[in-house]
């Protein structure tokens, strides 16, 4: 069974930067697009960004495009969210996400493991 842990959530000002980690395991991982996903209370779950198993293509919903950074580290099974410029509408519970298809990365409904998620909070 695949499992998410995600760290690096935290309080930050706005115009501020913070880097969120997913670390993986499970012998499959490697198989499976990775999406980050947020969620602010009140809201429905989105997807924010996501990259194919080989860490060759990104995508990323058009709210982040230029400000936040998606990375893969396949040696160390992690994946890298960088967040840069953050606004107070970037605050929610961001959750690390599995899913077979690349295409399909940004949606809820095609993952196949979630992390516990960890809270990010932009405020001054």
């Amino acid at each position: 069974q695949l499992q998410l842990v995600e760290s690096g959530g935290g309080l930050v000002q706005p115009g501020g930067s913070l880097r969120l980690s997913c670390v993986a395991s499970g012998p499959t991982y490697n198989y499976y697009a990775t999406g980050w996903f947020r969620q602010a209370p009140g809201k429905e779950r989105e997807g924010v960004s996501c990259i194919s198993n080989s860490g060759a293509s990104t995508n990323y919903v058009d709210s982040v495009k230029g400000r936040f950074q998606l990375s893969r580290d396949k040696a160390k099974n992690t994946v890298y969210l960088e967040m840069n410029n953050l606004k107070p509408e970037d605050t929610g519970v961001y959750y690390c996400a599995a899913s077979e298809f690349f295409s399909r990365c940004l949606s809820t409904g095609d993952v196949h493991y979630w992390g516990k998620g960890t809270l990010v909070t932009v405020s001054s």
